[in-house]
């Protein structure tokens, strides 16, 4: 048994783990490699195995960097099952549909350009049609219940409370006689976060592949979150100005929704208006509504006993083109939540052009951004940027807020790993993190007694 790792090897994006065992090859995640446009091109599009060889695909969450590649593979071949958590499988409905309906808006963008410099045609990645038919694959199976994906090898979800329905995966193959349990972390949550629960234990196994997005980083404590965002917003308020939040439209967005709820109803904040400008995001909250089995026990009581938290007077959800468009002509004090948190693509870019040269108004950055995006930049405070092939002076506060992330940091990370005892794992994996900070998590394991710790690269192979 052995496993190569195609994607988030030494770095945070396009998650893609290949286990084979037992003549049977199943896929760990199918993200996207979301970074430098020709490197993303030639990734996403070319597989590093033939997609048809594959016997089950396995999606520890909905998020685009861990699911956004599924509708290539199918398209390039594939035809088993998809398996993921009830609440994955339906944001990944939404979530996949807006990824290929962004592909073929990405493609005609180009695609003019190309034209006029006498340039063949691009075609998308994937197609809005593409997204659609992968909804059919995909299998839902709630949380802690064993079921076999193929002869002598089962599969269980754990909950690792990093966004509604994301989910640890143990793979439990039998050869010979002989057990052997595989845990894969997936992205692994905070404790004390809103709305979902916290991160529990894969129980007893062998072999623990682990996230380490900010392995030697700390967070500031979620009970941080609502005295940090109210000041933020008081004195952007006080000066005149717009918030502008960058947000994931999955788990991010409805972090802050839930928040400016409490912040509100404790009668703290001015009663601005809040612009949720993301037709995803919009659809997506819909989808947590629709999974309360998925909240820890605070929301669920507070959701019971209160009025939507997602739904309270000052939120306004922005679907169409046209409304988004009136948000840039409002002067007054407001905040407007877009996709994408690494303010690659979508009408966040738009909000971005119109907003960051103006001083009184403040960027506020909630999530992680990779390398070589706008995001990071924005984050290493810029001076200047380029939105749409068009530069910026960056005049406008630039302020990161780390208690809203959903991953674990350093001190969580190792939280995390005491799950499992020293003499009890055979090896550690480190994946999903830049190298730097996966070393800093391995260093941290090492102090603790974890020995075997590997980080592999993409290509690299490791024998079970």
């Amino acid at each position: 048994m052995h496993i190569e790792f195609w994607g988030a090897a030494q770095n945070v994006t396009g998650s893609m783990h290949l286990v084979q065992t037992n003549g049977k090859r199943v896929l760990l995640d199918c993200g996207l490699f979301q970074g430098r446009r020709a490197e993303s091109n030639e990734r996403n599009k070319i597989f590093p195995f033939d997609p048809a060889s594959i016997n089950a695909v396995i999606l520890s969450h909905a998020h685009i960097d861990h699911s956004g590649n599924l509708p290539n593979l199918i398209k390039q071949g594939y035809s088993g099952p998809i398996y993921c958590t009830p609440a994955t499988r339906d944001l990944c409905e939404i979530m996949l549909m807006d990824s290929g309906y962004l592909h073929e808006r990405d493609a005609e963008f180009l695609n003019k350009k190309k034209n006029k410099n006498h340039e063949p045609p691009i075609e998308p990645l994937y197609t809005y049609e593409d997204a659609i038919k992968t909804i059919p694959y995909l299998k839902g199976i709630s949380y802690e219940k064993e079921f076999p994906i193929g002869r002598n090898i089962k599969c269980k979800f754990t909950d690792a409370g990093h966004i509604l329905g994301s989910a640890s995966i143990v793979l439990t193959v039998s050869n010979k006689g002989k057990k052997t349990k595989i845990g894969f972390s997936g992205d692994i949550g905070r404790w004390g976060m809103p709305i979902v629960r916290d991160p529990v234990s894969m129980g007893k196994i062998n072999v623990l592949m682990m996230e380490g997005t900010y392995g030697g980083k700390l967070h500031d404590p979620p009970e941080n979150m609502k005295e940090q965002l109210l000041s933020t917003m008081s004195r952007t308020i006080e000066r005149g100005g717009k918030i502008i939040v960058p947000a994931f439209s999955v788990g991010r967005t409805q972090d802050l929704a839930y928040t400016l709820h409490l912040l509100f109803e404790e009668g703290k904040l001015p009663r601005i208006p809040i612009y949720i400008d993301s037709p995803l995001a919009v659809n997506a909250t819909e989808i947590f509504k629709k999974h309360p089995e998925c909240f820890d026990s605070e929301t669920f009581l507070h959701i019971s006993q209160h009025n939507d938290p997602f739904g309270f007077a000052q939120l306004k959800y922005i679907r169409s083109v046209e409304e988004s468009k009136k948000l840039n002509e409002k002067t007054e004090p407001a905040m407007i939540i877009s996709a994408a948190g690494m303010c690659e693509a979508g009408r966040i870019l738009h909000h971005l052009a119109n907003n960051i040269e103006n001083p009184r108004n403040t960027i506020l950055i909630v999530g992680y951004c990779a390398e070589h995006t706008l995001g990071k930049r924005l984050v290493d405070q810029a001076s200047e940027v380029r939105i749409y092939g068009k530069y910026y002076q960056r005049r406008a506060e630039v302020i990161v807020h780390n208690s809203f992330s959903a991953h674990a940091d350093h001190n969580e990370l190792l939280r995390y790993s005491s799950f499992y005892k020293p003499d009890e794992l055979e090896k550690i994996i480190l994946v999903h993190g830049d190298i730097d900070r996966l070393n800093s998590l391995k260093e941290g394991l090492s102090e603790k007694g974890y020995s075997s710790i590997e980080i592999p690269a993409r290509g690299d192979k490791i024998i079970i």
